[in-house]
């Protein structure tokens, strides 16, 4: 097409010199072509919430001001009022390290338990149920990269939310906690929908449990656990959750009444981690301790890395 013009107005000129005047020819621009629109993905909008969830999620409310008001749930870590000896630790750690708080099915006391612990980096991964809302699923997961951070510092251990998971940490309703067990047993080798069935019905009385997995020729060396959290517990009795789960899933399994200040004890007294369970965790993951250790064969150790951690006579 530009060409043409152009020989048309070459042959014009030929015919009337003086007169003629050739028309510059303009060259066709090309359109710019219109770049897609950019579409947002759609927001994260909560489900409805069940009247049973609505309910629970009133009790819960309920729980936790109650224990607020006789000063439980304490959020400082133990201090002056809470002291203890390395003698102490060491029994603390005996009765939370070498026994199982329940059975494998959540229905009874456990019993005893050799050491164990992980041998492989934790990665841990979250999944929310659909009606969690987005201000919720926002600061529960800014608390579990931090808690993690801080677990990772006091073991020494490899802990993050970075990764293949082998630690799923789920947050959800009642309405959804059994899709989002579903979806935890697809994305971990090893766990069946079937290994996590116990979960499906929690009693109201739980606020949240955690399963861990052993492998290896005496079951001591964990490689996979999922900690359920209901969604419906207000924000201090789910960061307590957070806290205390995520901790026992790294091999502290069971709480103990003599213990304190610790959140491994029944009594709520404490809503997160202690300087006392710190000191738990530092002996857990200690070189001296190895994963299979019966509680017998480990008490000399135990009484020498606790009186290391307090300072006490050796």
């Amino acid at each position: 097409m530009h060409k043409i013009i152009r020989r048309l107005g070459a042959a014009t000129c030929v015919a009337a010199l003086a007169a003629c005047a050739v028309e510059p020819v303009v060259e066709p621009v090309a359109k710019p072509q219109a770049r897609p629109a950019v579409v947002a993905p759609p927001p994260v909008v909560a489900k409805p919430t069940s009247q049973k969830s609505a309910m629970l999620r009133q009790y819960f409310n309920q729980v936790e001001q109650a224990q607020r008001g006789q000063g439980l749930l304490r959020e400082d870590g133990g201090g002056v009022d809470t002291p203890f000896t390395a003698d102490m630790l060491a029994r603390n750690f005996e009765q939370i390290a070498f026994y199982n708080e329940y059975d494998g099915n959540f229905s009874g006391r456990g019993g005893a338990s050799p050491l164990r612990r992980w041998a492989d980096p934790v990665r841990m991964q979250v999944i929310f149920g659909d009606g969690v809302p987005p201000s919720q699923r926002k600061a529960d997961q800014d608390e579990i990269n931090r808690y993690s951070r801080r677990l990772a510092r006091v073991t020494g251990h490899p802990v993050s939310t970075i990764g293949t998971p082998n630690f799923i940490v789920i947050i959800a309703s009642e309405d959804d906690r059994a899709e989002a067990l579903t979806q935890a047993a697809s994305r971990m080798s090893g766990i069946s929908a079937n290994s996590l069935s116990a979960f499906r019905d929690m009693r109201r009385d739980t606020y949240c449990a955690v399963a861990a997995f052993a492998a290896g020729p005496d079951r001591s060396t964990y490689t996979a656990a999922v900690a359920v959290i209901r969604a419906e517990n207000p924000d201090l009795l789910r960061l307590s959750c957070i806290h205390e789960e995520l901790a026992q899933g790294l091999g502290l399994a069971n709480d103990s009444p003599a213990a304190r200040p610790s959140i491994f004890n029944d009594d709520d007294e404490f809503a997160l981690l202690t300087s006392h369970d710190e000191l738990l965790l530092k002996m857990l993951y200690d070189s001296r301790l190895r994963p299979g250790m019966n509680a017998k064969d480990a008490a000399p150790i135990t009484r020498i890395i606790a009186r290391e951690l307090t300072g006490g006579p050796l």
